[in-house]
């Protein structure tokens, strides 16, 4: 049975042991414990939970004790010194009160009050034997404690002829037994430590009360019909990753979509901070099954880990990418391929941040073509330009004329590759087995079997126009019914979430969905697909606050919330300078890029002066260490006698040098690198 708490009482101590008490308005609320019967069927959990089955998660979950572990540390640590104080002070009250009660026994002090009464009575014979009794064990206990004294002493000196050191584990041991002896119950030397809500315990009883003060009809009236059976766990509050898991089914008639819709006042009643609690249905079980998920850290502003993709490395878009992490902190992943996709949201919920990282994806990728419309015309598509087959920024007649143009090839190339696809199919079935597009049809640059991504930001700007409107919303539709199997990638986003800016016939065959915070239950659908609001999946339960987090849906998964990779403007540029001299060496460079002035190809040695930073001298294999870190390809796997030969090959001279505090190897020193440098722009 669950303990029950007092309002506004912590839910456990620093080892997170409930505290008793009474929870109002509902008197004996707890939660039941649903336990199976042996041979029954029911879910198996798995041997090893799955935060732990990753190196990732391993990490995360060690960090989180070391991080407990720390705090305790360093509470303790800093107090240390003012409760040594404490300790030594209330070991010589406890010396004393043992003196004390000593000295009383030998004077016999509990038959104090019976001579008194004897007085009182005037009972001068029964006093007299008292006093007499008294003189005896007087008498008696004075020897025994003259033994007490004989024999400590000669302890001590005992102790003290073999080391005086031994004094040290003597009072190691017994200063803190005469300090607990001496120091008064309400003054405790040493204090709970107090943990931080970041990473205090969830406790059951804390749930109980918090889904009771939500204010849900069917809720409060279980609870005082059956406060015992309405909420049942049914597992945890468990370690998860870096956070607590707790799995319960609520009272019949309610959802935990009603309680995901009331997620502030579930953080309120859990004391934790709005991006710290994530209620979502369990879809495996039934509406009423909640799976609740509290984080140590606010996910809204938690550091994520680095984007593989960052600096190095390339992509695949026939393969699974990481595109963000759960609130839970599993990756999640996205395939591309042979799918159309949809973002909404409303303004500044980071919908563009979402789409430039899928078409981030796309560009590492040099088979993909891509095609990038910002019709909100600010430009955030910018850093694709390098790269991009085709770019407008706007929603001028111009643009959307330059966007149809686009559609109507894309729209003509549809025929000729179904035919070549079919062709090949038939003539070499090995080459493409299922009739769809493989790695191998789409590298092959003689096929024109490419992936083409099509990504339109604020895509209700061209749909909605009175002129072009009409026929490119057509053609939209059809790439997006038949696109996907022949290799083209639909990607739309938009802030206005209604059957304008998403006409059916195209959410319809939209595989991947991606659903910022919306207002109301049909913009959440319009997005997520019919009756997602009814199943749980409610992005209406994200906050103003909650940038770049969304409910994601697709590949066969239900809906589930993640927060994008935030990658902002200069880190798209520098992903898409690699991108480019990845196209330019495989000759992907096309339309709009080709006719652009491209960046100055650069040097080695100006790559080399780049990564010299403040040092005057550097080893041949700190530079391999630095040009693989931060410039990534093509530096990825050089080596120091690559640089070294490749230094040589530039002008620069390479010999013995001492970076700072170290020893003399083989390198070169800045200037050098400068002076070649210049020579080459020269």
């Amino acid at each position: 049975m669950v303990t029950q708490l007092h309002p506004g009482e912590d839910p456990g101590d620093e080892d997170g042991d409930a505290v008793t008490g009474e929870i109002v308005p509902f008197p004996g609320l707890a939660a039941a414990q649903v336990k199976p019967k042996r041979g029954e069927p029911g879910e198996w959990k798995p041997v090893v939970p799955d935060h732990l089955r990753t190196p990732e998660g391993r990490r995360k979950a060690a960090g989180w004790q070391i991080k407990r572990a720390k705090h305790h540390a360093a509470y303790h640590g800093v107090r240390s010194p003012w409760r040594l104080v404490l300790t030594l002070t209330w070991a010589f009250v406890g010396l004393a009160r043992i003196a004390a009660v000593q000295i009383a026994w030998w004077w016999n002090a509990e038959q104090t009050f019976l001579r008194h009464k004897a007085i009182a009575d005037g009972d001068t014979g029964k006093y007299l034997s008292l006093h007499k009794h008294a003189r005896e064990v007087r008498l008696v206990r004075g020897f025994i404690l003259l033994g007490e004294v004989i024999a400590l002493a000669a302890g001590a000196a005992e102790l003290s002829s073999v080391s005086l050191l031994l004094w040290v584990p003597v009072g190691i041991a017994g200063v803190p037994v005469l300090a607990w002896i001496g120091r008064p119950e309400d003054k405790p030397i040493m204090t709970s430590s107090v943990v931080p809500s970041a990473i205090d315990r969830l406790t059951v009883a804390l749930i109980v009360r918090a889904l009771g003060a939500l204010g849900i009809a069917e809720m409060n009236k279980a609870l005082r019909e059956e406060p015992e059976k309405a909420i049942a766990t049914i597992d945890g509050p468990m370690r998860d990753g870096q956070g607590w898991l707790w799995r319960g089914e609520l009272p019949p008639g309610v959802t935990a979509g009603a309680v995901s819709d009331k997620r502030e006042e579930l953080a309120s009643g859990l004391r934790r901070p709005l991006g710290c609690v994530w209620p979502e249905t369990d879809h495996r079980r039934h509406p009423g099954a909640l799976n609740l998920y509290v984080s140590d850290e606010d996910m809204r502003s938690v550091e994520q880990p680095a984007w593989p993709l960052a600096k190095r490395g390339t992509a695949d878009v026939f393969k699974p990418e990481l595109i963000g992490y759960d609130p839970r902190g599993r990756a999640v992943m996205v395939t591309l391929m042979f799918v159309s996709g949809i973002i909404g949201s409303l303004p500044r919920m980071g919908k563009t941040f979402l789409l430039r990282l899928l078409l981030l994806i796309c560009a590492l990728d040099p088979r993909v073509e891509v095609h990038a419309y910002d019709l909100k015309g600010t430009g955030d598509l910018a850093p694709l330009r390098p790269v991009a087959h085709r770019y407008r920024a706007g929603d001028d007649e111009d643009d959307l004329l330059y966007l149809l143009d686009d559609l109507r090839e894309m729209h003509e190339d549809l025929p000729f590759r179904t035919k070549t696809i079919r062709e090949i199919a038939e003539n070499e079935p090995a080459r493409c087995p299922e009739n769809k597009i493989t790695p191998e049809l789409a590298s092959d640059p003689r096929l024109g079997l490419h992936p083409v991504a099509v990504a339109l930001d604020e895509c209700q700007r061209a749909f909605d126009n009175k002129v072009y409107g009409k026929e490119i919303q057509e053609i939209t539709e059809d790439l997006a019914r038949r696109g996907p199997a022949v290799g083209y990638i639909i990607l739309l986003a938009t802030q206005r979430v209604d059957a304008k800016s998403i006409p059916p016939s195209i959410s319809a065959n939209a595989v991947l969905r991606w659903c910022l915070k919306v207002m109301g239950q049909i913009e959440n659908d319009m997005v997520l697909g019919t009756s997602a609001y009814k199943s749980g999946i409610r992005a209406t339960m994200f906050d103003d606050d909650d940038k770049g987090i969304a409910y994601f849906s697709g590949e066969g998964l239900r809906g589930r919330i993640m927060r994008a990779q935030k990658i902002d403007n200069p880190m798209a540029r520098a992903i898409i300078a690699r991108a480019y001299a990845l196209r330019k060496a495989a000759g992907r460079i096309t339309g709009y890029a080709a006719s652009q002035d491209q960046p100055a190809a650069r040097s080695f040695a100006d790559d080399v002066l780049d990564i010299f930073g403040d040092d005057d001298k550097l080893w041949s294999e700190t530079i391999a260490e630095r040009l693989a870190d931060r410039l990534g390809h093509p530096y990825t796997t050089i080596t120091k006698e690559a640089v070294g030969s490749q230094l040589r090959q530039a002008g620069v001279r390479v010999k013995t040098v001492r970076e700072t505090g170290k020893s003399g190897r083989t390198g070169c020193e800045r200037a050098a690198v400068a002076a070649v440098a210049r020579s080459g722009r020269a």
